[in-house]
């Protein structure tokens, strides 16, 4: 049985960011800094965290007086900011640059008289932070049934947004039919979609026309690690979301020569060296990796835990 990995797989930089946004504030004032909700969407890279001290919390109201804050990489509505505000908490922002910059461009719109369409997942954090940092009303849309059935003039001044861990491919259908319903409509170019969801379903993709099983090491609450599963299974080939080496029964394995391996944005590079020791076991004697897009992308830390020893903690988060 040969292995073969996917390129590139696992951390994308928002991630790498949001990590060490938090072992630096550990590292910085001590045990505990608070979370507010999981810091990404993986419970090995949560529970490592909290083992080292940092606690994860649904709502700031949990967070005790004057503890250091940490937003996650999903963003947060303004609501929670102010809330943070009022309340003194010193506040890291671990939002990912990328997921800021979709809340930019949503506010810019709704500043040029636009009508805003969010193309995202409903009850996802990530779009609920993202409806709350646009100062008005967002029309959330999931399909092209869901364009159909929106409510606005069609000669009116409309435009689009995309939830990060959304890809050109998941989205193209949804644009084209917002495009052909409204005349005067405006969104990002789609270059400015996440880089990691596009590169990581392109990598997919590759794998599956190799493999005759695929298993993509992510959390169930996880979008793009549950979109991964669902373009394997598109192209006709077993393939399985597991959370670690633990999830794969073995009669995945009877008769599989080649084993595809990939994994999520969000699931760090140990969990797919133990999923490649336990196929190891399992009779796999080639491991090997399919070529592909090198990602140098890094973003910059928040100046509270920038510098080459963590710099200073401002005392109080603002709000841009």
């Amino acid at each position: 049985m040969k292995v073969v990995l996917a390129q590139p797989r696992g951390f994308c930089a928002g991630v790498v960011r949001a990590v060490e946004i938090v072992e630096r504030a550990l590292a910085q004032h001590g045990a505990p800094v608070y979370v507010r909700h999981e810091i990404v969407h993986n419970r090995h890279v949560v529970a490592g965290l909290e083992s080292k001290g940092a606690c994860f919390v649904k709502d700031l109201s949990e967070v005790p007086s004057g503890a250091v804050t940490i937003f996650s990489a999903h963003g947060v509505p303004r609501a929670v900011e102010r809330a943070a505000i009022e309340r003194g908490l010193p506040v890291i922002d671990a939002t990912c640059p990328l997921v800021a910059k979709v809340h930019h461009q949503g506010r810019r719109y709704v500043a040029q008289g636009r009508a805003v369409i969010l193309i995202g997942h409903a009850g996802h954090p990530e779009v609920e932070g993202t409806i709350g940092q646009v100062d008005g009303p967002v029309h959330l849309v999931r399909s092209v049934a869901d364009v159909a059935a929106l409510d606005l003039p069609i000669d009116g001044p409309v435009a689009y947004i995309t939830q990060t861990t959304l890809s050109v491919d998941d989205t193209r259908g949804i644009i084209q039919a917002l495009l052909a319903k409204f005349s005067d409509i405006v969104g990002p170019d789609t270059r400015d979609i996440c880089y990691a969801t596009q590169n990581r379903q392109t990598a997919l993709r590759d794998l599956a026309r190799i493999a005759d099983l695929i298993l993509v090491v992510g959390a169930r609450n996880s979008s793009n690690s549950n979109r991964l599963r669902e373009i394997g299974s598109e192209a006709n080939v077993p393939c399985y979301l597991i959370a670690d080496s633990r999830d794969i029964d073995p009669r995945w394995l009877e008769g599989v020569e080649v084993v595809g391996l990939t994994a999520g944005a969000s699931a760090p590079e140990v969990l797919v060296e133990d999923v490649v020791a336990a196929l190891r076991k399992a009779g796999a004697v080639e491991i090997s990796t399919l070529p592909g897009i090198e990602e140098t992308v890094s973003f910059r830390l928040p100046p509270q835990v920038a510098g080459p020893n963590g710099g200073p903690v401002n005392p109080l988060f603002q709000i841009a």
